[in-house]
């Protein structure tokens, strides 16, 4: 099983060497997307109780820096508010569903 993973692994980098992304960059994006979902889920807990009863269950997208929000009810619905409000930006939004744990499914 061991060889198999690592003739996966040399096919991968002999087919698109460029394209292989550098642990050191791997580790930033995932310390950006950790910084990122924690200022939203502290923007999102502060307005949580706001929403809740009106829109139990809908889904909000939160942008940190400016604090503004998204609702919907759906999954594609909340997706096709994010296209409108910011077209084709490079925008970082954090997702939470309007609940007691703030989770969007089942892990």
């Amino acid at each position: 099983m061991t060889q198999l993973s690592e003739k996966r692994k040399a096919l991968r980098g002999r087919i698109s060497p460029e394209r292989i992304t550098p642990p050191e960059e791997l580790a930033r994006r995932k310390a950006e997307k950790t910084k990122l979902r924690l200022r939203g889920q502290a923007i999102f807990e502060r307005i949580r109780p706001e929403l809740i009863d009106e829109y139990y269950n809908w889904f909000i997208a939160i942008e940190p820096d400016s604090e503004e929000y998204l609702l919907d009810p759906t999954l594609l619905g909340i997706v096709q508010k994010i296209k409108e409000q910011y077209g084709d930006k490079n925008v970082m939004l954090a997702t939470f569903r309007l609940n007691e744990t703030g989770t969007c499914g089942r892990i």
